[in-house]
């Protein structure tokens, strides 16, 4: 018994390690569906940093992951907290002021944030889209997202090959 612990015991410490770096650091993750078209495509897999949000604010155009009660979604954020989100003549508007989004997404039908209880996102929640407006589940629909809920930051696509690398 002495000698398998002496010889398993550095398979253990790898084990152990990995697990530690998969449920705190970086995980994979999944697309699922078509709402981060022609950025993101279904069945994408993707790297999940859990860890950099500790160090750095999310910033506007981050690809997030948000976990939700039955799954885990991937989108970017638009809204920060305090600002006032709008589009108008399939243009964002963050307090007024035009924005450019430096990314491919469909066409967003005009909407602002007059149909939610607060009229700017709320302190420590964010505002997120899909990049295809017309197929996302999104903010439009479930409202603020709280920073609580987002997992992390997914930017890295491992699979398949053909779409490897950083995505923004």
């Amino acid at each position: 018994m002495k000698e398998f612990v002496k010889e398993s015991w550095p398979y253990l410490l790898i084990l152990i390690l990995v697990i530690l770096i998969k449920a705190f650091i970086i995980s994979p993750i999944r697309v699922n569906g078509p709402s981060m078209n022609d950025t993101l495509k279904d069945q994408d897999i993707m790297i999940l940093d859990k860890i950099s949000y500790r160090f750095r604010e999310i910033k506007r155009f981050d690809i997030v992951v948000i976990h939700l009660e039955e799954e885990d979604i991937i989108k970017r954020v638009i809204g920060l907290p305090g600002e006032k989100v709008e589009y108008k003549d399939n243009k964002l508007y963050i307090n007024n002021k035009r924005v450019k989004e430096p990314f491919s997404r469909e066409e967003t039908d005009d909407f602002d944030l007059s149909k939610f209880a607060s009229k700017k996102v709320p302190k420590d929640a964010y505002f997120v889209l899909g990049d295809n407006r017309v197929e996302s589940l999104d903010s439009r629909v479930l409202g603020y997202i709280p920073k609580k809920r987002i997992k992390g930051h997914a930017t890295f696509t491992i699979l398949p090959f053909s779409r490897w690398g950083v995505k923004k």
